[in-house]
């Protein structure tokens, strides 16, 4: 397999821009509301945004220098001047008004009304919420980190929540928050955006509880599987302990599973490989312990 290597140092800003948002992706939005000293209002997306602590609860945008005058944008200015932002969550339902609101418009230019979004008043600080956003992080400017001082530069915004807003339609009927209901968008390369939607959404329980057997503890046969991906053994690897034998002979005796071995008596590598078949069907249902039986059951 070969590669192609890039010395970013060797690129012109737009390429190496382009090649870094492009595979650095999807990254979140910050679409932050700010204040100057005056009172005017700013509204503009990020997407050098994301979370950093949970005590103290702690995010983090970039305003970058702009690469071709190298000069700096007025939500940088305003958290220098007033360092408090709202951080609104941006979803399908606003993403074009969001992107609009990117326009470098003239500094006093509220982008609430050039985007069409409604300003709502914070409750600890001074710079408005957009009441179209399904939620919002109030949040006070603890530091400003200059990482350059030439065009593409960025600047670490470093924000501590100090409240969140949520909306009541986001929780589904155990209140939880729904990413169905919430319907997040965030930014790729270029003019592409990602929608988490539809079949771009899915689980992968986490291995914080339990102690999995790791890959390396998969017998050969299945881990050399041609039919098994590198996903699907890192699905069988989240597992604690492995089906005892008398769980395995059990479940041997399922008429799926006597179909197949009488289906392919005598024909060793055409049964393990309908075995597999069987074990990943069972793996995309989730049911990683039926899996593993399908599998100790050659």
């Amino acid at each position: 397999m070969s590669w192609k290597a890039f010395n970013p140092k060797e690129l012109h800003l737009p390429v190496l821009q382009y090649y870094l948002q492009s595979l650095i992706a999807p990254r979140p939005i910050a679409f932050a509301s700010t204040i100057d000293k005056l009172g005017k209002v700013n509204l503009s997306p990020f997407s050098f945004f994301n979370i950093f602590s949970l005590n103290p609860p702690i995010v983090v945008f970039s305003p970058s220098r702009r690469a071709r005058d190298n000069s700096t944008k007025h939500t940088l200015e305003n958290v220098l001047e007033v360092p408090e932002v709202v951080i609104n969550m941006v979803n399908y339902s606003i993403v074009e008004q969001t992107s609009l609101a990117s326009t470098e418009y003239d500094k006093g230019v509220n982008e609430f009304i050039k985007a069409g979004l409604t300003e709502e008043t914070s409750t600890l600080v001074r710079p408005p919420r957009v009441a179209e956003s399904p939620a919002a992080l109030e949040c006070k400017v603890q530091q400003i980190l200059p990482l350059g001082n030439e065009g593409g530069a960025g600047n670490l915004v470093i924000c501590e929540v100090v409240l969140i807003h949520i909306k009541e339609k986001v929780f589904d009927e155990n209140g939880k928050i729904s990413p169905y209901h919430l319907d997040l968008v965030a930014r790729m390369g270029g003019d592409w955006y990602s929608r988490s939607q539809g079949e771009s959404l899915f689980e992968i329980p986490k291995p914080l509880q339990t102690k999995g057997i790791g890959i390396d503890n998969i017998p050969k046969n299945i881990r050399n599987s041609n039919i098994l991906t590198g996903n699907n053994l890192g699905r069988l690897g989240n597992i604690e302990k492995l089906p005892n034998q008398e769980e395995v002979e059990s479940f041997k005796e399922r008429e799926e599973i006597q179909t197949l071995i009488q289906k392919f008596e005598n024909q060793p590598i055409e049964l393990e490989k309908a075995i597999h078949l069987l074990a990943q069907a069972y793996l995309e249902k989730k049911d990683i312990v039926s899996a593993w039986k399908v599998l100790l059951s050659l």
